[in-house]
């Protein structure tokens, strides 16, 4: 009989990757995250209720800064080498991304060197990776340095030790309705590739050649698009008061209409969607929604219709039910629902990240102000997400290459 793998997720968020691990089989040890509202999500619905991660008598379970461990449990972390198969996760992207403001001194940068102490000290067997595309590229702002972070992981993982391989990844092509790239790294030590003969560029074949045995394995479809995704979550099913937000409403489920729906909605305990509660739009907003869902075709409002409007904002985008969406980000009013004049809920924005319906999201709804860049609410929680239908593919995969 073949043993459990055992891995720790680093910078876990809500539980994207750590959730798609648990369905390919892996077992948790223990998982990082300093984000109380996050962190309160991953515990409810993987260590409360999944029992999925073992975790030491020596570690709390609660909130942490990767430094913090680091610092308090040093002796800990290296009393584990020779046990951990898998580091997983990535630093926070936000100073990274090319969808923001990319600055090469933003301090969430330097957790990249976090990440970096905490493989010496534990010393996987294996390590997975993942950040925005902007990690690829060079820092411009500032010519002096011009740093390329992901040469800078690589670089260094091979001092330890590792034989890595990175490349882009587009998630819509392994089962979301959602058009993602991301920057993926794998490594495993060298002397476990040499005596089996690894070669870890390897990873992303594999990757691939699984995705239609994958797709007939769990009953998801190849190749969904939004309106599969979400379609059974429309407002005019009917509404209920949100249970855990006072004056808002939710919405019922209609009979599920695809194959993608089915899957995602296996093993539902409540009788509504979790977190599908509706905003709460002015009548000029919803007139507004409703004139740009005619004239919207699934992508950026044209300058012409922003002006005739009046609009100050970048990005404004008429979601199109025969398409997969753009990147959904922590920010849910960039994008507009494809039928009813409203933005989307965090069930919808869960179902286009591919996180089932039983997976239950905790904290604040949304935020704004100054707090929104400590808080991480629901919707950011989802947009930071590794989409868990992506990490279980990718942890069938690694599996292979441990054991």
């Amino acid at each position: 009989m073949k043993r459990q793998l055992r891995y720790i997720d680093l910078f876990a968020g809500c539980g994207g990757l750590s959730l798609g691990l648990y369905k390919a089989g892996w077992k948790g040890v223990f998982a990082i995250e300093k984000s109380n509202m996050a962190f309160s999500t991953l515990k409810a619905n993987l260590i409360d209720s999944a029992k999925h991660f073992e975790w030491p008598d020596w570690l709390d379970q609660s909130p942490y800064e990767i430094d913090n461990v680091i610092e308090e449990y040093r002796d800990q972390l290296k009393e584990l080498r020779g046990t951990i198969d898998l580091i997983a996760g990535g630093p926070p992207c936000q100073g990274f991304s090319s969808a923001g403001r990319r600055q090469e001194d933003d301090v969430r940068n330097g957790l990249v060197n976090s990440y970096l102490e905490f493989v010496r000290l534990v010393q996987p067997k294996c390590i997975f990776f993942e950040n925005v595309k902007g990690f690829t590229l060079k820092f411009q702002r500032n010519k002096s340095k011009g740093l390329i972070y992901a040469n800078y992981v690589v670089e260094k993982l091979n001092q330890q030790g590792y034989s890595v391989y990175g490349k882009l990844v587009d998630f819509s092509k392994y089962g979301l309705p959602q058009k993602r790239t991301r920057f993926i790294l794998v490594g495993i030590r060298k002397e476990i590739a040499e005596n089996r003969k690894i070669v870890v560029k390897n990873f992303f074949r594999k990757l691939n050649l699984n995705r239609r045995p994958f797709f007939k394995m769990t009953g998801l479809p190849a190749n969904p698009n939004l309106g599969s995704a979400i379609s059974d979550l429309l407002r005019s099913n009917g509404t209920i008061p949100t249970p855990d937000r006072k004056g808002f409403l939710t919405g019922n489920y209609s009979a599920p209409k695809s194959k993608y729906q089915k899957s995602l909605r296996k093993g539902v305990r409540l009788q509504y969607p979790d977190s599908h509660s509706f905003a709460k739009h002015r009548l000029d907003i919803e007139k507004r929604f409703e004139y740009l869902i005619k004239v919207g075709e699934g992508r950026n409002i044209s300058n012409k219709i922003r002006t005739e409007l009046n609009l100050n904002k970048y990005t404004i985008v008429p979601l199109s039910a025969k398409c997969k969406t753009q990147t959904i980000t922590s920010l849910p009013d960039d994008c507009i629902h494809y039928s009813e004049p409203r933005i989307l809920t965090v069930r919808e924005y869960a179902r286009i990240q591919g996180f089932p319906d039983w997976y239950e999201f905790k904290g604040k709804y949304t935020t704004g102000g100054p707090v929104r860049k400590i808080q991480v609410p629901r919707y950011t929680q989802i947009g930071n997400a590794i989409p868990p239908i992506f990490s279980e593919q990718c942890g069938i995969i690694l599996k292979q290459l441990v054991l």
